[in-house]
């Protein structure tokens, strides 16, 4: 005797087929948005292998317990930090030296700063303590201090501002002859002036 299904029963096969060509449609059709990450120089898993970094190469900013910010050693004003910063990488070495000196460079050139943007490292040390909103902040002036350094040196060669050669480049409208051509500019102007950010592990004390 043939079983009968009783009017009010659903067809869950039927459901579940039109659940699946769903799901598949979504995976299809959804695009996943790219963004484009920050250029970080990572923690070195053995500490010596900063060791032959030069003293005057790299600037130290830390971050304590309490929020204060000390660059060099010496306790600063969050609104001074991107000056101090852009000091540093730009100082440019000494003109007697043929190798590493930077004839772009606008710095003071002194002996006890970094010889080229090259050679220079920024290093950023936190408590374990240190609000991330002022991790952050001290974090957005160092990148903001390489961005007025790129913005100047696009305007010089290229008439052209820093940050608008990289909102177009991510533009999806444009040529791929124009986004070459803005990838170029891109690479020339990062080799004059290439991010290098050191964040060691936070510190407990």
């Amino acid at each position: 005797m043939k079983n009968h299904r009783s009017p009010q029963e659903v067809n869950a096969g039927s459901m579940a087929d039109i659940a699946f060509l769903l799901l598949i449609f979504f995976l299809v059709t959804t695009s996943i948005e790219n963004d484009a990450g920050i250029n970080r120089l990572m923690p070195p898993e053995d500490n010596s292998a900063i060791v032959d970094i030069k003293e005057r190469n790299l600037f130290e900013i830390s971050i304590n317990d309490a929020d204060l910010i000390m660059a060099e050693g010496d306790v600063i004003d969050p609104k001074n930090l991107r000056e101090k910063v852009i000091a540093f990488i730009d100082n440019g070495g000494q003109p007697m030296q043929m190798e590493g000196y930077c004839n772009y460079c606008k710095g003071n050139r002194l002996t006890d700063s970094s010889e080229n943007p090259d050679k220079a490292i920024i290093s950023i040390k936190a408590q374990r303590n240190t609000s991330y909103p002022v991790y952050v902040a001290v974090q957005n002036e160092v990148i903001a201090a390489y961005n007025d350094l790129r913005n100047r040196e696009s305007l010089r060669l290229f008439d052209t501002p820093y940050e608008t050669i990289y909102s177009d480049y991510y533009n999806e409208e444009i040529s791929e002859h124009h986004m070459g051509q803005l990838k170029e500019r891109l690479e020339i102007i990062r080799a004059l002036y290439p991010q290098k950010i050191l964040e060691p592990e936070t510190v407990n004390n």
